[in-house]
């Protein structure tokens, strides 16, 4: 007999790469469900309930993954991660590749401390497994309340978490501690200064008022912009540019259902040339349903003297691998990965945030 693989380790498979081809919710959760309502099970108890064919009894297994776990246990590839396999992902051009590989960590993140879908220990392993060296993680402010945004008392816990994370990481992994402060209607941060001074990274994003007129948006984005505490510009025009879901599987799956947007009007020359002058770094978002900024900005950017920061914005451990759609956009602009701050290590992305406060 073949010798028995890990179907846990499969079923979060399964979930990951579903989740990297933004696949529909339902689908993923229900591969994550199943991988969590077996995981504390009992070897001898799964195989029992594979053979009397019991364990779709068990809440969260339904057939397709009582397959799955079948096979696995057998000794074979689930037909299900084997076809995924087959057809995933696309191939990258020379520079997207290259630039792919010379990044070393992911600036935004979330967890399911806010709008995320997974723990932050998940998405910290699904990153070591991509080979990162770190992943800042940077969930929502209070404004954002359809986000669940943390108050400055959770963000306050979720520091003291992230501490015993790191703790039991992988040498040469950590997560840095970070957020996703919404820029409010006045320019100003929705955060504490004390903890936005306390946290390794903060990107900083318009998630209102984005059909402000021109003006109004761009005094908005300069006084965010010149505010030391503000490393990254987060999804720079907030437009959407696809209507189907993001694969989101947090509690946030509502207010996270990626819908067509038009690009909010500022003036990005003068933008730009404060994210140069303040030495703010310009994001590129990489989620399918952003492809924020277009490609024309990127490269107005570029002209004005921006660094950059390649994201995923993921809300899941799938989309910790869409950093190569971002990579995709920023190589056909002729981003130089010397441009790109996360292609430094932790130790030297840490000391430029903490010189510019």
């Amino acid at each position: 007999m073949a010798r028995a693989r890990d179907p846990i380790a499969d079923l979060r498979r399964i979930a990951f790469l579903l989740e990297r081809a933004n696949e529909a919710t339902y689908r993923v959760r229900a591969f994550r469900s199943a991988a969590k309502a077996l995981a504390g099970m009992p070897a001898a108890e799964l195989t029992e309930r594979v053979g009397n064919g019991t364990l779709t009894e068990l809440a969260g297994v339904g057939d397709v993954t009582a397959r799955c776990v079948a096979e696995s246990l057998a000794g074979e590839e689930p037909v299900y991660l084997r076809r995924l396999v087959a057809t995933e992902g696309s191939d990258l051009d020379a520079e997207a590749t290259a630039l792919r590989a010379a990044l070393r960590g992911d600036c935004h993140t979330h967890s399911d401390w806010s709008d995320g879908g997974s723990p932050i220990e998940e998405m910290a392993l699904a990153a070591v497994e991509l080979g990162h060296e770190y992943l800042v993680l940077t969930d929502h402010s209070p404004r954002l309340t359809v986000a669940r945004g943390l108050t400055a008392e959770r963000l306050r816990r979720q520091l003291d978490h992230v501490a015993q994370v790191n703790a039991a990481l992988p040498e040469g992994f950590r997560i840095l501690t970070g957020i996703e402060v919404d820029i409010l209607a006045d320019g100003s941060l929705d955060q504490d200064d004390d903890l936005l001074a306390r946290l390794d990274v903060v990107v900083g994003s318009v998630h209102s008022g984005l059909k402000d007129e021109r003006s109004k948006m761009t005094r908005r984005m300069l006084k965010a912009v010149a505010n030391p505490h503000l490393d990254i510009l987060g999804h720079v025009t907030g437009r959407m540019v696809s209507s189907r879901p993001a694969g989101v599987t947090g509690p946030g799956d509502r207010g996270h259902r990626a819908r067509t947007r038009a690009e909010s009007d500022f003036d990005a020359d003068a933008v730009f040339a404060a994210c140069a002058e303040h030495d703010t770094a310009v994001e590129i978002n990489s989620r399918p349903e952003r492809q924020d900024p277009p490609k024309r900005l990127i490269r107005r950017a570029l002209e004005a003297g921006c660094r950059f920061a390649i994201n995923t914005d993921a809300h899941a451990p799938g989309q910790l691998d869409w950093q190569r759609f971002g990579c995709e956009r920023a190589a056909l602009c002729g981003v130089p990965a010397d441009r790109v701050i996360n292609t430094w290590s932790a130790e030297q992305l840490v000391a430029w945030t903490h010189t510019r406060t």
